[in-house]
């Protein structure tokens, strides 16, 4: 009695292809996202609204500060916390009023970090302070300052130092040093997420 062996069946090598393909495919993918950006495959990476200040300015010892019975006033004694600072006339017309409401809901919105935090705002004319200041804005820091001095502080290279000085937003680290400028009020998220940033960072203050 004879036996026949059947040929044996060609194996397809479709399925180990398959299987390249898929173990391949993430590579590719990373690849083509890092060279070729142009094609919208890498994630956009977040930039920071707020401006570092480089070099970084200490608290100067000339700002001839007055707080608001008239004292004079040594923004130092403020060290070890983070001040938020906005500037404006006493009057504080619409742009001012936002720039105390973005600290205040920055400030607030901090949580557990909050108590790190100061808010200051420094008046730039012997006008009298606009009651809503007092009235919405409570535990900020009324401060009146000579508008030059201020200025050749927290915006020294400006063109119009009265406007910088009525739209911007700064940041003093517990150290004493101005570290962070704001352009302005129009993004009060993205300001709230840059002081967040710099809280969750760094292990002073």
């Amino acid at each position: 009695m004879t036996t026949t062996t059947s040929p044996a069946r060609t194996r397809s090598i479709r399925p180990l292809i398959a299987i390249l393909l898929v173990c391949l495919a993430p590579v590719a993918f990373a690849l083509l996202a890092y060279y070729v950006p142009a094609l919208g495959l890498r994630p956009e990476s977040r930039t920071h609204y707020g401006q570092l200040i480089e070099p970084q300015r200490p608290i100067p010892g000339d700002l001839a500060l007055r707080d608001e019975q008239g004292r004079p006033y040594d923004l130092n004694q403020l060290k070890g916390q983070w001040l938020l600072i906005s500037s404006g006339p006493g009057a504080c017309p619409e742009s001012c009023v936002r720039g105390l409401f973005v600290l205040r809901n920055s400030h607030a919105s901090q949580g557990k970090e909050v108590d790190r935090l100061e808010r200051v705002w420094f008046i730039t004319d012997d006008a009298p302070a606009a009651p809503v200041v007092d009235e919405a804005y409570t535990g900020t820091h009324i401060l009146r300052a000579d508008p030059a001095r201020l200025a050749a502080w927290l915006a020294p290279d400006a063109t119009d130092p009265a406007a910088e000085l009525a739209r911007g937003l700064w940041i003093v680290d517990p150290l004493g040093h101005l570290m962070m400028r704001f352009p302005d009020a129009q993004q009060p998220e993205a300001v709230r997420d840059d002081i967040r940033t710099l809280l969750k960072n760094s292990r002073i203050g």
